[in-house]
Order: structure tokens, then C-alpha cells, then sequence
């Protein structure tokens, strides 16, 4: 057992929300009981991730996309009338860490893509530094990289690949929406870039530099994050703790 506050001072702790810019609250964003035994993680707070954490007995839900973000109108209809009445009536704690949970060296969303791809990171790129870039365990092409990722996450990458065949001596990742980071993987000297989703832009970028770019999937490439976090929670005070992985074709 261990208390709210214990549980939440132990998480800023851990990963450090002070240092991101980030696009809403790290931290306790539900308050529910002062006693937590049974810990659930999951990557978003839904109405079926809640249900499932409500099934479970569960006294606080850890999350990598909470309940609240910039430029909501705050007001607590329909579906946010759902899931906090039912987070309220359970009195259940909704703890969740956003770009922190993304970033941790060795618990975080990239630190875990990498490790489950065979990747090894020497640097790092992006806006706060949170992309990662490093070398594979093995050479291979693009082709190759994207089987890793059906291996490993279960999913069947969009490949935008215009030099096929090609070695691949530095690749970058960042999992999630960062799209928008493939230009300065391309400024670090990526040879491909691993992220959850592809727009318009980034097919253009790919064919005209050559850089391999792989979409994974925004769920399949963050379920890593809150299941490390919430076992090493569960190792450090003694809870009862079980990720929930709610499919999500995004």
C-alpha cells in the first residue's frame, strides 16, 4: 500500500514534469482515495480503459493521455461527464505524464520503442530534445526495419522508402504524433525516422531526401511508457498493478 500523495511525489520524482513545455497537466489530474493498493497504466484515459480499471478494483489509473488539454472549453459534458462521473463514483485516482512519460531514459514511450526495436541511442533531436537517434544491432534496410515493427508491435508501418535496399547506419525515432520532428531527424543525419504517424508533408520529405520514414501507429508506439512506469511503481511499493492495452487502430 501506498498513499496518493506518496504515489504522485514519487512519479514527479521520477519523471521530472518541471522540465517540459507541455500541452496540459503532468500529475494527479482526478483526486480519488488517500490509499492506493491495485494499480492499473494504460496509454489514454477512456471511457473503456476505465471501465476495465473500475473491473480491476482499481485505486489509481496511470496514463499517458490524461482527461484535460490546452485549449478545451472546460466545460464537463458528454463524454468528459462520462468518464469523470465514473472515475468520481469509483474513487478512482487518474494520475497522468504527458511529454515526461515520452522522455524518461529508461521507462519512457521513445527509451522503450527503441529497446523493442533493437535500437540504441547515442544522441537526441527535436523540440526539448525529446527524439532519440542511434544505430540498429544488426545493419539492415528499411524493409527489414519495418518487419521489426510488425514483430514487435503488431503493427503494419506506412513505408515511404525511396532508396530500398539502402543500409541503415543512424536512425531516429519519437514515438507518438511527431511527425513534425522528421525534418530535424533529417538535420541530424537520420538515414530513417520511426514515428506513430505520417500528414501530407512527409512523403514529399522522404521521396526528395531519400530518408526512410516509417508510421507505426500513435497507440502502438506509446504503449511502452505507462506499463515500465506502473511495473516499477507496482516493484517500489508493493501494488498490485496490471497494464491495460485498449486497441486503437490510430
Amino acid at each position: 500500500m501506498v498513499t496518493r500523495q506518496v504515489l504522485v511525489e514519487a512519479c514527479n520524482t521520477l519523471l521530472q514534469p518541471e522540465r517540459f513545455r507541455d500541452y496540459g497537466p503532468n500529475g494527479l489530474q482526478v483526486e480519488g482515495r488517500a490509499e492506493i493498493h491495485t494499480l492499473v497504466s494504460g496509454v489514454t484515459a477512456s471511457l473503456a480503459l476505465i471501465e476495465r480499471a473500475i473491473e480491476l478494483k482499481a485505486d489509481a489509473l496511470f496514463v499517458h493521455h490524461g482527461l484535460f488539454w490546452r485549449g478545451q472549453d472546460g466545460t464537463v459534458t458528454g463524454w468528459m461527464r462520462q468518464r469523470l462521473a465514473r472515475l468520481l463514483a469509483h474513487d478512482i485516482n487518474l494520475v497522468a505524464y504527458h511529454l515526461p512519460l515520452d522522455a524518461h531514459p529508461t521507462l519512457g514511450n521513445n527509451a522503450q520503442l527503441g529497446q523493442r526495436l533493437g535500437l540504441t541511442a547515442d544522441g537526441s533531436f527535436g523540440e526539448q530534445s525529446l527524439g532519440l537517434i542511434g544505430g540498429g544491432d544488426a545493419p539492415m534496410d528499411a524493409a527489414a526495419l519495418a518487419q521489426r515493427v510488425v514483430q514487435s508491435l503488431g503493427r503494419s508501418p506506412v513505408v515511404v522508402d525511396a532508396a530500398p535496399g539502402r543500409v541503415l547506419r543512424r536512425i531516429a525515432w519519437c514515438s507518438g504524433g511527431a511527425q513534425s520532428y522528421f525534418e530535424a531527424a533529417i538535420a541530424a543525419g537520420a538515414d530513417a525516422f520511426i514515428t506513430g504517424e505520417i500528414s501530407e508533408p512527409q512523403a514529399h520529405l522522404a521521396r526528395e531526401t531519400g530518408v526512410a520514414f516509417l508510421a507505426c501507429g500513435h497507440h502502438a508506439t506509446e504503449r511502452g511508457g505507462a506499463a515500465a512506469v506502473g511495473a516499477h511503481l507496482a516493484a517500489e511499493f508493493g501494488l498490485r498493478h496490471e497494464f491495460v492495452d485498449i486497441d486503437n487502430p490510430a
